[in-house]
């Protein structure tokens, strides 16, 4: 695995998605409670920035078109889309919010509109 700062928890606010580039790929993070997610940021859907959205419990509504994806699988919840988001391993490291970009946790394929 090749954990990467993504960035400094200090910098995320509960709720708000947070777009980073880790080597390359857009992120989104999200803080919810005590645990930090990280997942594409691109909507399968469409191109566009999830990090423009809502979060909801623990799902990302991508505020085109109005598709939810479930933050901890990637896996979508509502129409339009109908394919996962990559969903990254997070690891802290102090203040740090370190993410894996080379190792999705599921099968998502990277958008590639």
């Amino acid at each position: 695995m090749a954990f990467e700062k993504a960035a400094d928890l200090s910098a995320l606010t509960e709720n708000i998605p947070h777009r980073v580039d880790v080597a390359g790929v857009p992120v989104s993070l999200v803080l919810v409670g005590d645990e930090v997610f990280a997942i594409h940021d691109t909507c399968s859907h469409q191109d566009y920035s999830l990090s423009e959205g809502m979060i909801w419990d623990c799902a990302i509504e991508c505020s085109l078109h109005g598709s939810m994806f479930d933050l901890r699988t990637g896996a979508p919840s509502s129409l339009p889309a109908t394919t996962a988001v990559p969903v990254f391993p997070v690891q802290r490291d102090g203040d740090a919010v370190l993410v894996d970009v080379t190792a999705p946790m599921n099968d998502a394929p990277y958008p590639d509109h």
